[in-house]
């Protein structure tokens, strides 16, 4: 059995962004993951200013695929907005794996089965013992189904379906485009351009209301695929794949002795625009930085918003979620 100081569970940003703090103090880190990188990663990839400044990131170095919108275009029903801002889209597939190289920890293929306590240690399939465990395994991770989920469980109100398809695609339209609650969908639509011909289309709902409603995602896709092909995506096969998560709700239990969870393992999407690539990396930091310095793990100040928690957070937060899972006097809070 091998000795280590950290074992990370998942290679995602949270868990490379927590490998990289860790490994440049000097601690011994394993990043375990079920798949090889580069590997497929079904997301927008869209990424924030935050995003960029905590994982202290030069861009003008970043080797892949990395575009800036300074205009993005949002439609709610039938009203139209031209908003300006500066964000940045990336591809996952890419993002990912080079995030990961440059936590300098060692990676290895392996799908974690079980775990238990020895004390102040945990044993990782009977073949490592560490002092320190990082579930970044994202919603299916296995440190938050062995250690969380019986305390921790997931608010089954805030479980996101999405149906995305990401292809190489000569746009002419460089614009982020987003549509709010089109057709009654409890959620949004997108089109994010990415540099070099790749572009990414997607839609996401809140899964119990869609239920409610007598209805599913793959419905509300084919009515964006026909939108889609009126002006911004023609002649394209669209075959998409679909996943779920879980947006913010309770961060009350994300430590248990020595074991973090970080990211989607511990539900951070945002309530607003349902990110989850900034609260990761943030989690990741904030794991990091309790294992090194002992401060105290907590995420319930790590935002639950995109977009500032002011009035556009609310209603949005509102529009999607109908305040679910939220403690009375939570709303500030998560935002």
């Amino acid at each position: 059995m091998r000795n280590v100081d950290v074992l990370v569970v998942g290679g995602g940003p949270a868990g490379s962004t927590a490998a990289w703090r860790l490994k440049a103090a000097g601690a011994d880190v394993v990043v375990l993951d079920r798949d090889a990188f580069p590997r497929l990663k079904l997301c927008a990839g869209w990424i924030t200013p935050d995003v960029v400044h905590d994982l202290e990131m030069d861009f003008g170095a970043y080797p892949h695929r990395f575009l800036t919108f300074k205009r993005m275009r949002a439609r709610f029903r039938r009203l139209g907005f031209s908003l300006p801002c500066v964000q940045h889209s990336i591809r996952r597939f890419e993002f990912d794996a080079w995030l990961l190289e440059r936590s300098g920890a060692e990676v290895l293929r392996h799908n974690v089965r079980q775990i238990r306590r020895d004390g102040e240690h945990f044993i990782v399939d009977d073949a490592w013992r560490a002092r320190f465990l990082v579930g970044a395994g994202g919603t299916s991770c296995p440190v938050y189904r062995a250690l969380f989920r019986d305390a921790n469980p997931r608010v089954r109100e805030l479980q996101t379906v999405a149906l995305e398809h990401e292809f190489e695609y000569d746009w002419q339209d460089g614009d982020c485009h987003l549509w709010f609650f089109d057709q009654g969908l409890p959620g949004y639509a997108w089109y994010v351009p990415k540099q070099n011909g790749w572009i990414n289309v997607g839609v996401g709902a809140l899964a119990t209301r869609l239920k409610a409603r007598g209805e599913d995602i793959q419905q509300h896709w084919e009515h964006f695929v026909r939108v889609l092909g009126r002006r911004l995506v023609r002649g394209a096969q669209l075959e998409p794949a679909g996943y779920s998560y879980y947006l913010r709700g309770p961060v009350d239990l994300v430590r248990v002795g020595n074991a973090f969870i970080t990211g989607d393992a511990a539900g951070l999407a945002t309530r607003d625009m349902c990110e989850g690539i900034g609260p990761a990396i943030r989690s990741g930091r904030r794991a990091a930085d309790s294992i090194l310095q002992g401060v105290e793990y907590r995420l319930d100040d790590v935002t639950g918003a995109s977009l500032g928690g002011g009035l556009a957070t609310r209603l949005l937060d509102w529009g999607f979620t109908r305040g679910a899972g939220l403690k009375p006097g939570a709303a500030a809070r998560a935002a």
